[in-house]
C-alpha cells in the first residue's frame, strides 16, 4: 500500500497521455516541423510515452525525437552535497527554426525548464518552444514559467511532494501525493 495519497492511477494515467498526445495532434499535425525533447530522466519517460503514442495514433514511424541533459546546466549543480551522475543527450538533429515540445513530467519551481531552455540553445534557434507536463504543481513557482499542455494541475504546498510512478520501473502507472518529503 503507498504511503502517499494517489490521485492520478492507471486508466486515468493513460487517458490523460492520450488527451495530451491529441492535443499535440491538433497543434502540429503531421510533426514535419516540430521536434520533441523529453528532459532527462524522469521527463524522457513521459516522452517515451508520448512519442510511442504519436507514431501509433498518426501511423507513422518516426518522429524527431531528442532527450536532453541538463545537468550541468541547473543553477544548483554547484550546490549539491554528493557529485551529480549526468544523463546522455541524444539529439542526432539541429533545432533550427524548429517548433520545439519540451517534455517533463513535474513542473514545480520552473528551474529546470528554465535550465532546458539554456541547453536547447546550443542546438539551434528554435522557432517556437513549448511545455508539455503530465503534472503543474501550480504553487511555489520561482520563475514564470508555465505548462501549455497540462495532464493535471494540483495545488500542493511546498511541504507536499508529487511522485510519478511508471509501469516500467514501479510495476503501475500512478502519481502519489505525499505529505512531506
Amino acid at each position: 500500500m503507498p504511503r502517499g495519497k494517489i490521485i492520478l492511477e492507471d486508466a486515468r494515467f493513460n487517458l490523460t497521455i492520450e488527451r495530451l498526445c491529441h492535443q499535440l495532434i491538433e497543434r502540429y499535425g503531421d510533426f514535419s516541423k516540430a521536434c520533441i525533447i523529453g528532459i532527462q530522466p524522469r521527463g524522457v519517460l513521459l516522452s517515451d510515452r508520448i512519442v510511442f503514442r504519436l507514431k501509433k495514433i498518426l501511423k507513422v514511424s518516426q518522429l524527431r525525437y531528442g532527450k536532453l541533459d541538463i545537468t550541468f546546466y541547473r543553477d544548483d549543480f554547484r550546490t549539491r552535497d554528493k557529485p551529480l551522475t549526468a544523463n546522455t543527450t541524444e539529439l542526432d538533429f539541429l533545432i533550427e527554426g524548429k517548433e520545439v515540445i519540451l517534455i517533463d513530467d513535474v513542473l514545480y519551481t520552473g528551474r529546470t525548464i528554465q535550465a532546458a531552455l539554456t541547453a536547447i540553445q546550443h542546438y539551434g534557434r528554435p522557432a517556437n518552444v513549448e511545455l508539455l507536463t503530465l503534472i503543474d504543481r501550480r504553487f511555489n513557482r520561482h520563475l514564470p514559467i508555465a505548462s501549455d499542455y497540462t495532464g493535471l494541475t494540483i495545488d500542493a504546498l511546498d511541504e507536499a511532494y508529487v511522485k510519478v510512478e511508471w509501469r516500467e520501473s514501479a510495476g503501475q502507472d500512478r502519481v502519489l501525493l505525499y505529505a512531506e518529503k
